[in-house]
């Protein structure tokens, strides 16, 4: 951009045809909807400054059926239109190198699609007006990994996910925090199975250790915190109460 705010095109953004040549011709498969009687043209300049290369609505300015269009950053969608709208199948290759390959409604990821981030990171799953939305599985670069509901764009309902380290969750999630009812292992073998809010143990829950050792009773803020039972490695019971982690008095 230069100072007086004038944007320099980039159309033939290397990054960009770098990875359409690494990804090939975009498959368009079968044509998604009736188009009408529609024109093809040659590269033209529309009036927002990105380029388009395609079929039009015959004797109209509108965008339809299959084309290719090229933003002044370079980024590149290829799939298919409908009403001057990205609609149907389609790819989007964005300048900073992240790609989206599945289905549109109306410009918006909308349907079943994969989003893979130049840093590695990935989402395959179903999408609602450009947000993760539906069943999906999104993975990370250091090996993390979450399967499960979405809602707007936020893990919610139930879902498994796994960390770096292997530990895991498996259960409820609440608009991207651990919420209700769940089970969490972790790496080193230790097992909780209860309530949870906001990331943290609380409610009824049963806490193992490796060596036998049990905790089953209330929790508040991650800690053991009310009335609970405990088991030792032996398999010796004792009731007892609980505050902030710490016992304060057995009950027999």
């Amino acid at each position: 951009m230069l100072p007086d705010g004038t944007v320099i095109a980039n159309y033939d953004n290397p990054d960009v045809i770098s990875i359409r040549e690494q990804l090939g011709d975009f498959d368009y498969g079968s044509q998604p909807q009736d188009t009408g009687r529609v024109e093809y043209k040659e590269m033209v300049l529309l009036e927002n400054g990105a380029k388009y290369e395609g079929f039009w609505l015959y004797g109209v300015g509108i965008r339809q059926g299959q084309g290719i269009q090229i933003w002044p950053d370079g980024s590149m969608y290829e799939g298919w239109w409908k009403d001057n709208k990205a609609n149907g199948k389609g790819r989007l290759i964005h300048a900073d190198g992240d790609i989206y390959d599945g289905y549109w409604k109306d410009d918006k990821a909308h349907g079943y699609g994969i989003y893979s981030h130049l840093d590695g990171a990935r989402y395959e799953g179903y999408w609602k007006e450009d947000k993760q939305h539906g069943d999906g599985l999104e993975t990370w670069p250091d090996g993390a990994s979450y399967k499960g509901d979405y809602v707007e764009g936020k893990k919610h309902g139930q879902g498994m996910f796994t960390w770096a380290d292997g530990s895991t969750y498996q259960g409820e999630f609440n608009e991207n925090n651990i919420e209700g009812q769940g089970v969490y292992k972790w790496s080193d073998g230790r097992v909780y199975q209860g309530e949870w809010k906001n990331n943290k143990m609380e409610g009824y829950g049963v806490f193992v250790w490796p060596d036998g050792r049990k905790y089953e009773g209330e929790w508040k803020n991650g800690k053991q915190h009310g009335i609970g039972v405990y088991t030792s490695a032996s398999g010796k019971t004792k009731k007892g109460q609980w505050s902030e982690g710490k016992r304060v008095a057995w009950l027999n």
